[in-house]
């Protein structure tokens, strides 16, 4: 996503995607940045409304009232790169409104799968809330289709993990690595998975390679000891 932004400063869909990626890995202030930054460039994106919410009550909870205050500055974005609808030229009956239908499988199409798959990964997070996780892999399954999300991946191996479906469990770490290599949670659940295999010693890599990234990570620790147990 970096790369993008440098190739195109204010790109709506690499900020979207480091936000989602800060908020998997719980960096809750560089998320809220890159969502509000989003919100600068096009008010009406409702993934980054969404997210802004998201974000103020993970801080507030983090951080307590004078979350803030410890925020990073948000980037000041310039009127150029501001909501795109093109300019109107003179006179033209309804230049500023949008155009009726976007091209297929341009921009406009694309942002309303990832807004689906987003709302499907929300109503999955909300069904393993209430213990549904069969229900919720349905809804995780269905997001993935239509946009492959490192948080996805790990919530749907989170599912498998508490339906015993570990083969599953495993793969669906395997792709959220695939797409975020240092994943904390797709390192620790593919562990987990790895250990009910019996699979120790791929096991104990995995905890190994999370332990590198967050070397006071209590439950890899705790996990490391029953493996080495084992």
């Amino acid at each position: 996503c970096r790369s993008a932004l440098d190739l195109v400063p204010f790109g709506i869909k690499p900020l979207l995607r480091r936000a989602a990626a800060y908020e998997a890995l719980e960096r809750y202030q560089l998320a809220y940045v890159d969502y509000k930054t989003v919100l600068q460039v096009d008010c009406s994106i409702q993934a980054a409304h969404d997210g802004v919410n998201r974000m103020t009550k993970a801080l507030l909870e983090k951080d307590g009232v004078n979350w803030r205050q410890n925020l990073p500055p948000i980037p000041t974005v310039p009127v150029s790169a501001q909501t795109r609808w093109s300019v109107p030229s003179a006179g033209a009956p309804g230049a500023n409104t949008p155009p009726a239908t976007a091209p297929q499988g341009g921009p406009d199409h694309t942002a309303a799968g990832t807004e689906r798959a987003r709302t499907l990964k929300e109503e999955g997070n909300e069904l393993v809330k209430k213990g549904n996780h069969k229900k919720a892999v349905e809804k995780y399954s269905e997001s993935l289709k239509l946009n492959q999300e490192c948080a996805t991946y790990t919530n749907r191996a989170l599912c498998y993990l508490t339906l015993k479906q570990y083969k599953e469990a495993v793969q669906d770490c395997t792709e959220a690595l695939r797409l975020d290599p240092k994943n904390i949670k797709a390192l620790y659940r593919r562990a987990q998975a790895l250990k009910e295999l019996k699979d120790y010693k791929s096991s104990i890599a995995d905890i190994k390679s999370l332990l590198k990234t967050e070397p006071k990570n209590t439950a890899a620790l705790r996990l490391l000891q029953e493996l080495n147990r084992a």
